[in-house]
């Protein structure tokens, strides 16, 4: 391979690389581009003419930046997080649902619609008649315990008005 050829290659492949990085952020490719950039322009000038000194001195300097500042780049130039609970009954906590099958407090025969499927249910006290919306309340096993939603809001009417007497 000819001397001009291989800096060609370090110059274009620094580019590269460093246009990689924004496509795959993380900070290696945009290390791994500018010492491809910079071994390139030594050779440009004439400071490494040996292809096996040039290689050499990519793979240490690449090496040696990427230990050395990537702790620092991703410091101060973090990625895009977010967060999600991966309990699915805490996120089912609450939330209102409506009775497809007639559920009582005795087995697990009712069911309700959830998330577009329907489930087992249970409910704390009493029956409660299919097309009543309940709130969950929380899981035993694979049945949700279930309250009507009536039920808890005429509990906070009453706690209301007993607090203004």
């Amino acid at each position: 391979m000819d001397g001009e050829l291989l800096t060609w290659i370090f110059l274009i492949g620094g580019i590269v690389l460093m246009l990689l990085e924004t496509v795959l952020p993380g900070g290696v490719a945009l290390l791994l581009g500018l010492t491809g950039l910079g071994v390139g322009a030594l050779r440009w000038l004439g400071f490494l003419e040996d292809p096996f000194t040039a290689i050499l001195v990519w793979l240490l300097t690449s090496t040696t930046l990427t230990i050395a500042i990537r702790p620092f780049i991703n410091k101060y130039f973090k990625g895009e997080t977010s967060f999600k609970l991966a309990d699915e009954d805490y996120e089912a906590m609450d939330k209102i649902v409506e009775v497809t099958e007639p559920i009582n407090d005795l087995n697990n025969e009712g069911r309700i619609r959830f998330q577009g499927i329907t489930w087992q249910a249970r409910s704390l006290d009493g029956e409660i008649p299919a097309g009543t919306q309940v709130r969950i309340k929380y899981r035993d096993n694979t049945t949700w315990i279930v309250e009507p939603v009536d039920y808890i809001d005429s509990s906070k009417n009453q706690l209301k008005e007993s607090n203004k007497n």
